[in-house]
């Protein structure tokens, strides 16, 4: 019965995975700026997970103090969504997304950093392979690299990974109590919902961010709720049940799966085919460092903790 009710839950966080890797082609196809975009899927996203939130309500027995650390944690995912959604602009979907997984390494240092988690030598080795094939990724080596502006992506990709890292963080610790998933997630949402409204209203045209479009267009927003319903509703909260209940090296694939199979839509059905040979290999080499981390980067505690 345990090994059926692991492949079922394996299943569950495959599935999950598998959900989540559609979102940036759900979103380039919704044709919204990056702002726009980001605040939307959020927004859509809300009602949903506030009925499920409703429904479990009575299981829910965290403090206030939690949920408003789940709240935060969720204004720290509004920038991440925001240069995310930019960089896919600026290097494609593929490219972005597997620079905004490299947030492990940077979740592990600063877990060491933070938490006295020591790292596997594994973590300090990948460091200057993902520098190396950013880089490479960048097209500064090219005359001619694929993509909008494929310096700003990376550095738009960058900066999205370390929010997303200390969003991963503190989401963590908001749900330290193993609350349901839907609640934990519903106050997350709510919050970077709200800090994607503040931020799609603030002069960033400097940093070639567009202000948020509050009117609704069709078919854009069509796919703006299919995105929030199948990736940020159904995807993650497959993602955050199966997880806790897997092992270490199930986790791992399937935390893995997701940006290996954006990197194959953009190329399937977005086209994304015009990588220069230094980018490819940038691509093969931060893909390397993260799946070394992922599976064999794991922290020894050195310090009590619970979380």
């Amino acid at each position: 019965m345990a090994v059926d009710s692991d492949r079922r839950t394996m299943l569950i966080a495959l599935a999950g995975a598998a959900a989540i890797s559609f979102s940036p082609v759900l979103y380039m196809f919704s044709d919204t700026n990056p702002s726009t975009g980001a605040f939307y899927r959020m927004l859509y996203a809300l009602p949903a997970l506030a009925l499920l939130a409703y429904l479990v309500r009575n299981a829910d027995t965290r403090s206030s103090r939690t949920r408003w650390l789940a709240f935060g944690a969720g204004l720290l995912l509004a920038p991440d969504m925001l240069v995310y959604h930019s960089a896919m602009i600026f290097i494609g979907i593929g490219i972005a997304t597997l620079i905004g997984n490299s947030q492990v390494i940077i979740v592990t240092l600063a877990s060491w950093k933070m938490f006295g988690e020591k790292p596997n030598p594994a973590i300090l080795i990948s460091l200057p392979v993902v520098m190396i094939g950013l880089a490479l990724i960048s097209g500064i080596a090219d005359s001619n690299p694929y993509g909008e502006d494929p310096i700003k992506g990376v550095i738009f990709g960058v900066v999205g990974a370390f929010f997303y890292s200390f969003f991963l963080i503190a989401f963590r610790y908001a749900n330290k109590d193993l609350a349901p998933v839907s609640s934990v997630q519903f106050d997350a949402t709510a919050g970077a919902a709200l800090g994607l409204l503040v931020l799609g209203f603030l002069p960033l045209s400097g940093a070639a961010i567009e202000p948020l479009e509050i009117q609704p267009t069709w078919p854009g927003h069509g796919w703006l709720m299919l995105l929030a319903l199948l990736c940020q509703v159904g995807g993650w909260l497959a993602i955050a049940h199966a997880l806790p209940r897997l092992p270490a090296a199930h986790t791992s694939f399937a935390i893995l799966l997701q940006p290996v199979l954006t990197l194959i839509w953009g190329y399937l059905i977005l086209n994304e085919d015009g990588h220069s040979q230094n980018q490819l290999i940038g691509i093969f080499l931060v893909l390397l460092a993260i799946t070394s981390v992922t599976l064999y980067g794991s922290a020894t505690n050195t310090v009590d903790s619970s979380a």
